[in-house]
């Protein structure tokens, strides 16, 4: 703590940046990478996190700019302050690489995930799966007489939440999108 106490990093909300760059916390962040849609590209994305021991969380990629050729990577990863800058830095000098956004700490963003679940149950634990769906707003999108297969979007925290909730009533499979994310507000470049 601060002389002051206030836990550093406490706010990424905050208009000052308390983290200490040397600090050995594990943080975790989204970054937005726009890249040249050409082969190759994620690949060399990908190398650069395998080559130094770098961990993904969650990768999404599509091509957001048909005229433009351009794609967005979007990527969760976990690091300290000082790995998270390193990862940018290297992540700038790949030559397809356009920009290199960290929604975690530019501000307010909006992420969102999809993903699809198989419960397999009978009886009370049918019921029981697709009240909790009412509550998570999860769809049923495949039923048979002993599974559902429920769609969900959401934060990630709430697609963890549904899964947990599953679990004990006969989650057997679960496929997840990855985070998809977008800064609130101004645009982004």
């Amino acid at each position: 703590m601060s002389p002051l106490h206030i836990q550093q990093g406490s706010s990424k909300h905050s208009a000052y940046d308390l983290r200490d760059p040397h600090s050995e916390v594990i943080e975790s962040h989204t970054l937005a990478v726009i890249v040249a849609n050409e082969p190759g590209v994620l690949a060399r994305v990908i190398g650069l996190f395998s080559g130094r021991g770098y961990n993904i969380e969650s990768l999404t990629v599509a091509e957001t700019d048909h005229k433009g050729h351009r794609s967005r990577i979007t990527i969760v990863t976990k690091g300290t302050p000082a790995v998270i800058e390193q990862i940018k830095a290297q992540l700038g000098r790949i030559v397809p690489v356009h920009e290199v956004h960290d929604l975690t700490v530019e501000g307010a963003s909006v992420e969102r995930e999809l993903a699809l679940l198989k419960v397999e149950g009978k009886g009370e634990a049918r019921i029981e799966a697709l009240r909790l769906a009412e509550i998570f707003r999860a769809n049923v999108v495949d039923s048979t007489l002993g599974s559902f297969v429920f769609e969900i979007t959401g934060a990630p925290a709430k697609i963890d939440a549904f899964a947990d909730l599953m679990r004990p009533l006969g989650l057997s499979e679960l496929a997840r999108t990855g985070v998809a994310a977008l800064p609130r507000g101004g645009a982004m470049g």
